[in-house]
């Protein structure tokens, strides 16, 4: 049995005017995931457990069978092992987001989704000035970097930046003990990147600068068990974030780096599409994560958000489920989204998601079912979690 999970991150939402009353995924051409919904079954879940925040790190570990209240450290350790960056017990992760503070206010949690050689010139230079023995800034895809310190504050209260678009910053710095060194660097940032020639640069093209570094997401590392130990599945976890690349290799799955794989709605779907058919090779498992859904309702753009739905739909969806039914071989098919990112609020929610299950093959398909929010009248049966493992087991 070949067990293939498709995840469009953040594609829950709320019914948007713009939208005529629908939500995104109501919106979006998706005939293949609807039919997949016809021929399977959809479940409504909750994959983040109660009193946890629900972001991308503690609902992907529910869609990959890991209860996060038990697993969960950070969401920087986990980035950290995606990145291929070993935490020592003493070595604190942060998140390091570069950002656009305009007139005080969370302008651009992504920096204008700047590019990852624009920001990796920055990152150098924050390395350069900043860094010393014991705190070192290390370069990741687009906006999202990493900040190792050893010994560093754990004990401190930080807010993801994409849950403040718009909102005043100073009002959710990090707070707590050791509060004044985090916010320190994050106020030496700010000198250091206003004469930068990328900033400079970008300034001149109409683009957004990066103003400062954001931290947050702190906590040292964390371990998960192996998923041949779980499941006796191998395979691999395909994605252009280190956050789920790094779920993957604590599991003990291959995290191949995908060429052209962007984290937004430029990315290189057909190179992840091959990269999980290659996995299934040899594998019986692959986890194909799309971040781009999730970009565009922190963004508030409901029409880049319903585009980025049905690309999902027709450039991965498609080709692997056609893929695997030419296989003509025993195959579970999950196609599911980690949490909700309502464009009206820029930020993610912890209600229930759709989860649709199909085994196959199962030959041609024409008939349609939604497969959308308002399924079993919104109501989850249960958790993420433990249905997936139980699918995972079976």
């Amino acid at each position: 049995m070949k067990h293939v999970v498709l995840v469009g991150d953040g594609m829950g939402d709320y019914p948007v005017e713009e939208l005529g009353g629908k939500s995104p995924l109501q919106a979006a051409s998706i005939p293949h995931i609807r039919r997949i919904s016809a021929a399977g079954k959809v479940y409504m879940v909750n994959t983040v457990p109660e009193g946890m925040s629900p972001g991308s790190d503690v609902a992907n570990l529910g869609l990959l069978g890991y209860n996060a209240a038990k697993n969960y450290t950070g969401r920087a350790p986990i980035e950290a092992a995606g990145a291929g960056i070993p935490l020592s017990s003493d070595e604190v992760a942060y998140r390091c987001n570069l950002v656009t503070i305009s007139d005080g206010d969370m302008d651009d949690y992504s920096a204008g989704h700047i590019t990852t050689k624009e920001a990796h010139e920055i990152i150098t230079t924050l390395q350069s000035e900043l860094g010393e023995d014991g705190l070192t800034f290390h370069g990741g895809v687009s906006y999202r970097h990493l900040l190792i310190w050893k010994d560093g504050p754990t004990d401190i209260k930080t807010e993801p930046p994409h849950n403040i678009s718009g909102k005043t910053a100073s009002k959710y710095l990090p707070a707590g003990d050791r509060q004044e060194e985090v916010r320190k660097l994050m106020d030496a940032s700010k000198v250091i990147l206003e004469e930068h020639p990328v900033n400079k640069a970008r300034i001149a093209e109409g683009k957004k600068p990066a103003t400062q570094i954001w931290l947050w997401g702190q906590g040292r590392a964390l371990s998960l068990e192996d998923y041949r130990s779980l499941y006796g599945l191998g395979g691999g976890v395909i994605s252009a974030v280190d956050l789920v690349r790094g779920l993957g290799v604590l599991a003990g799955l291959d995290a191949p780096v995908i060429d052209g794989a962007t984290g937004f709605t430029d990315t290189n779907y057909r190179g992840k599409v091959a990269a999980a058919l290659e996995v299934l090779k040899t594998d019986d498992f692959v986890y194909v994560h799309v971040e781009a859904p999730d970009e565009c309702g922190h963004m508030g753009d409901a029409k880049m958000k319903t585009e980025a739905i049905s690309a999902f739909d027709a450039n991965v969806v498609a080709p692997i489920w056609k893929a695997l039914e030419e296989a003509g071989k025993p195959y579970r098919l999950y196609i599911c989204t980690d949490h909700r990112t309502p464009v009206s609020l820029k930020g993610h929610t912890s209600e229930p998601v759709p989860l649709a299950i199909l085994n196959g093959p199962t030959g041609e398909v024409t008939e349609e079912r939604p497969f959308d929010e308002f399924v079993d009248s919104g109501v989850a049966s249960g958790m993420a979690h433990d249905l997936m493992r139980r699918m995972l087991s079976a």
